[in-house]
């Protein structure tokens, strides 16, 4: 059970991974968009990351303080990858504090999942 635990671990890191790689991607080329890659790393975070949240295969409490401060802050990158996806797709540009808000919090997002603890 333990094992599975952390294929769940490793799948919600990947997720993470594949967000802000594909932010990093944009950065990089200069083109400040949003892409159906970050949509899709954020979907795979938050699936396996609610699949943490439940108790299975622990033998220790859960710090639901932390679960809580993610939740929000995933809900968050959400909600601005699909304001971002609508202001692209009406103006053709994603406004620079939104698309640097989608890394900042995605980084603390991170941070918060290793560092927590």
């Amino acid at each position: 059970m333990e094992f599975l635990r952390h294929l769940v671990v490793l799948i919600h890191l990947i997720g993470f991974a594949i967000l802000f790689g594909a932010w990093v991607v944009e950065l990089v080329n200069r083109k400040r968009g949003i892409t159906r890659l970050m949509n899709w790393g954020l979907a795979i975070a938050g699936v396996a990351g609610l699949a943490l949240a439940a108790p299975w295969g622990i033998e220790y409490d859960l710090n639901y303080a932390k679960i809580g401060t993610k939740l929000v802050i995933l809900i968050v990158i959400g909600a601005l990858l699909g304001i971002g996806a609508g202001r692209q797709r009406k103006t053709g540009t994603v406004p620079a504090a939104i698309f640097w808000l989608i890394g900042i919090l995605t980084l603390t997002n991170a941070a918060i999942a290793v560092l927590w603890r």
